[in-house]
């Protein structure tokens, strides 16, 4: 407990010696007295989370309690901090009540800042502001944040004392999916002092968009949604979490508020397209006065060179707010700091760490785990060898995802649109009736396949029967079930069709639906988890089909896994046709989304062929386009400036009566080709010869295929673009700079699921897929534990891996409803790391893309027995290389059990 007059304790907490502090009094000055009358404990939470409580007259004002906590804290340059959650005056009930000690004011330029307790001070505000999601920014920025904080708290990078510090220090929401890359850049900071490590943290967090930024929720004239924001060069007006608009100081010349109307009167300006008067709507009068007075003060703080006078008071009548700010200018502050002659006292800082025994104890079990994570064989004599283990292992961990993908559609979905019980009945008892009995007797299955696990690698009693080591009865026991199904899974196709003319018919549907899209849990496109019992069944004749290769005759297990396997070649046979038709629906539907300017993509009849980047050859040169092929016509566009990221269309090439022939010694362009078509000629160029060879296949094909079928094209462009010009004037070919520059955006900075569909990926990677490699790629989806380790890094993260839609989905372990990150395989390409690479460890393969290197373990060499004919069967490049890492994703549940044991 602290009370005015108490040296004894004071500063106290951060090991400062007996001193009164400095504060903001000048030098010989004492705190000011307190007014007389009752006592009052004041709790107030510092920066390093302690909480002090303070002891003050309950008539004293706030500023006297700012001043206890200041000489407590031995503060000089405290008029960069305030209190958070504090009125005028002292409230009359504070028993309940705590304070906190915040950042106030955040400098432009962290030099400004001349004491080393003020930057550490500053340094725990951004811890904060990380942790609680408030300042947001990239993966990169955000690692090297934490990096720092953590050489700060800890010193020099040790591999085990790192791990386990991060494993117990949460400094970020999403830290778990960035272990690899924090220790990474942790390693990097060899010899830096905790000082500087404030330092550097400081220099990154300046230069971030949301540093310092606290945002007040308003709306505009029109009713949009917004945030304002207040800094040290002006006002800031957010969508989001993305500045949209900044006026700067100068521009400004008068803020006001009238009820919850915030009024911004600017200077006249010819050359601005702004009113002179913006006004903002907040939630309420108090809302618009509280962030009015935070204006005041920083325009105050940073603008002027002194504390502004008081205003004098009026002798009978008032009008408006008296508030003033109160207080030293920044430029006061950094010349008093700068001229005074006080001495410096030190301070402790405050650490995370564990007492020596424990640390001790946690360091030897750490260093334990890590042996048993080498992979040496002598840790794994008690698992099982056998290539038939290995195969039930993945349809365990394959059929853990795919419940979990049922669950999307059976018990996610509905929940979220049955708040506001507007999904339709049909299309609700469509799906209680065709999905809810497969999703049951995949959860019944589920629980056989782990318990049958659990009996083959001696973690059961049941063992001692000697009837465990198989698989192929509990398989045909299934697929018995699924048999009696049939029906169900025939009109699944019903669902998806169903569902779409829904959403067509109800425009909140259908904004629901795309709500949904952007859940974590919705990972994929949701007709995508429609399809997924249909591709389930692929998976189990595959499975089946390596179980009685590697069976012999006489083995127990070989007559029930032949029979499962003829039951499920029977009825994938007999729903192909449904499988084929629901796959082209469910592609067309979701191209839909990614373009605009096109009516009716999914009509009868019309097949996607391709999808990709193409470059086209116009006046002003070679121009990145995305083209998509479809069976009656050749679309073409560009990324455009929609919120949902969509691609702008910009032509259509009818392939009815189309040619095409090579035309690189015409034009001089490498692997570029011409299409003639029956209204214009178009001059395209790929990225290499392979996709210059697989797109001029196809088109050759679909043109053979429109012309025996004798059906013109139909017009996909859309009718509602009244200023649309013909391809001969040019029209489809304007483009704005917008446009352009939004072309050239990165990968990583596509917003949630829209931005990470395959369409997005071809056009970053300047590649292309068919539906034929689709259709190659559902066959073959792999669920399971794999070690990832990035290119600089020193240790392996653990993660649960689902290899599906040409991407590797990772989750911290297999119980998670949503993956922490994905990494999109498409123009990747996998190797075996060389001996100079230093990975010395087994089963080990890399993947790279220009300069993104990662490596991942896997647990034996059956995953590399699986890759070579997977390879080798595989025509197209790009699927080879998601089937060998799919092959190469197996199972490690059971490789960590025995670690333990």
């Amino acid at each position: 407990m602290v009370e005015p007059g108490d040296r004894e304790v004071a500063g106290q907490r951060l090991g400062i010696p007996e001193s009164l502090g400095v504060s903001t009094l000048e030098p010989g000055q004492r705190p000011p007295t307190t007014p007389p009358g009752r006592q009052v404990s004041i709790r107030v939470q510092l920066l390093d989370d302690v909480t002090e409580v303070f002891n003050i007259s309950q008539r004293a004002p706030a500023k006297a309690l700012f001043d206890l906590v200041c000489v407590h804290l031995n503060l000089a340059e405290r008029d960069y901090f305030g209190l958070h959650g504090i009125g005028d005056l002292i409230m009359v009930r504070p028993k309940n009540t705590i304070l906190r000690f915040v950042v106030k004011f955040f400098p432009p330029d962290h030099t400004q800042l001349l004491e080393e307790l003020t930057r550490y001070l500053f340094a725990l505000q951004i811890k904060h502001d990380l942790a609680c999601g408030r300042l947001t920014c990239n993966d990169t920025s955000a690692a090297l944040l934490v990096s720092h904080i953590v050489q700060s708290e800890i010193g020099d990078f040790d591999e085990v004392q790192s791990f386990q510090h991060l494993l117990h220090n949460k400094y970020m929401p999403n830290q778990d999916a960035l272990m690899d890359k924090i220790t990474e850049y942790h390693h990097k900071h060899v010899g830096q002092t905790p000082a500087e490590s404030d330092y550097q943290l400081l220099e990154i967090a300046r230069r971030l968009e949301m540093y310092g930024v606290r945002l007040h929720p308003a709306k505009d004239r029109e009713g949009t949604k917004l945030s304002l924001a207040v800094s040290h060069i002006g006002l800031l007006v957010f969508q989001g979490h993305t500045k949209i608009n900044a006026f700067n100081w100068s521009k400004v010349r008068k803020l006001s508020f009238k009820r919850k109307r915030f009024l911004i009167k600017l200077r006249p300006d010819l050359n601005s397209a702004y009113q002179d008067t913006l006004e903002f709507v907040m939630a309420s009068r108090d809302c618009c006065k509280i962030f009015w007075k935070i204006c005041v003060e920083y325009h105050a703080f940073f603008r002027l060179f002194e504390e502004p006078k008081p205003k004098a008071k009026a002798v009978l009548f008032t009008r408006g707010s008296s508030f003033r700010f109160s207080g030293r200018t920044q430029k006061q502050v950094f010349d008093y700091v700068k001229d005074s002659e006080f001495q410096k006292v030190p301070f402790e800082r405050k650490t995370n760490s564990l007492t020596p025994f424990a640390l001790i104890r946690l360091t030897w079990c750490l260093r334990v785990l890590m042996l048993c994570w080498t992979f040496s064989p002598s840790f794994f004599q008690k698992c099982p060898t056998d290539k038939a283990y290995f195969i039930a292992k993945e349809l365990l961990t394959t059929e853990r995802t795919f419940q979990k993908d049922l669950a999307v559609i059976t018990v996610w979905f509905q929940a979220v649109l049955g708040k506001e019980d507007i999904l339709p009945d049909s299309v609700r008892t469509l799906i209680n009736t065709n999905y809810d009995p497969v999703y049951q007797l995949h959860q019944a299955f589920l629980k056989e396949v782990e318990q049958r696990l659990q009996q083959w690698e001696g973690r059961s009693n049941a063992h001692i029967k000697g009837d465990y080591q198989r698989v192929g009865d509990v398989m045909l026991k299934n697929i018995q079930g699924l048999k009696q199904l049939t029906s169900l899974l025939q009109r699944h196709g019903e669902v998806l069709v169903e569902l779409e003319r829904s959403c067509r018919a109800s425009q909140r549907l259908q904004e629901l639906c795309r709500e949904f899209e952007q859940q974590k849990v919705c990972y994929l496109s949701l007709n995508m988890f429609l399809l997924r019992p249909l591709h389930r069944l692929l998976h189990y004749k595959l499975i089946l089909e390596r179980l009685c290769k590697h069976y012999p005759p006489t083995h127990q297990d070989f007559r029930d896994s032949r029979a499962a396997l003829a039951d499920i070649s029977e009825m994938v046979l007999q729903l192909q046709g449904t499988m084929m038709k629901m796959e082209n629906i469910q592609k067309l539907l979701e191209l839909k989304k990614d373009l605009t300017g096109i009516q009716d993509l999914a009509i009868p009849g019309r097949e996607f062929i391709r999808l990709g980047c193409l470059s086209k050859l116009s006046g002003k040169g070679l121009q990145q386009r995305m083209f998509f092929l479809f069976s009656d016509s050749l679309v073409y566009t560009s990324r455009g400036m929609t919120a949902d990221n969509q691609f702008k269309v910009h032509g259509q090439l009818p392939l009815y009566g189309m040619t095409i022939r090579e035309s690189e010694d015409e034009w001089g362009v490498p692997h570029s080709f011409t299409l003639f078509g029956q209204r214009q000629s178009v001059v395209v160029a790929a990225s290499c010869v392979s996709e210059m060879v697989k797109w001029m296949e196809d088109i050759r094909m679909a043109v053979v295929l429109v012309e025996q079928s004798n059906r013109p094209s139909t017009d996909l462009l859309s009718t509602s673009r009244s200023d649309r010009k013909s391809p001969e004037e040019g029209g489809v070919e304007a483009e704005s700079e917008e446009e352009l520059s939004a072309s050239r955006s990165s990968l990583e900075r596509q917003s949630a699921q829209r931005g990470n569909t395959t369409v997005h990926v071809c056009w970053h990677r300047n590649t292309s897929v068919s539906m034929v490699d689709f259709s190659v790629a559902v066959e073959n989806q792999l669920s399971g534990n794999l070690l990832r380790k990035f290119k600089n890094s020193n240790g392996w993260q653990k993660l649960w891996v689902v290899f599906t839609n040409f991407s590797l989905f990772f989750y911290k372990s297999h119980q998670d409803d949503y993956p922490l990150a994905s990494l999109p395989l498409l123009g990747y390409s996998l190797t075996v790391p060389a001996e100079t690479e230093n990975i010395q460890k087994d089963y080990v393969f890399k993947l790279h893309f220009k300069s993104h290197v990662y490596y991942f373990r896997s647990e034996s060499q059956y995953t590399f027995q699986r890759s070579v004919p997977l390879a080798t069967s595989v025509l197209s490049s790009v699927v080879w290389c998601c089937l060998v890492v799919l092959s190469s994703v197996v199972l490690l549940c059971s490789v960590v059990w025995c670690c333990l044991q």
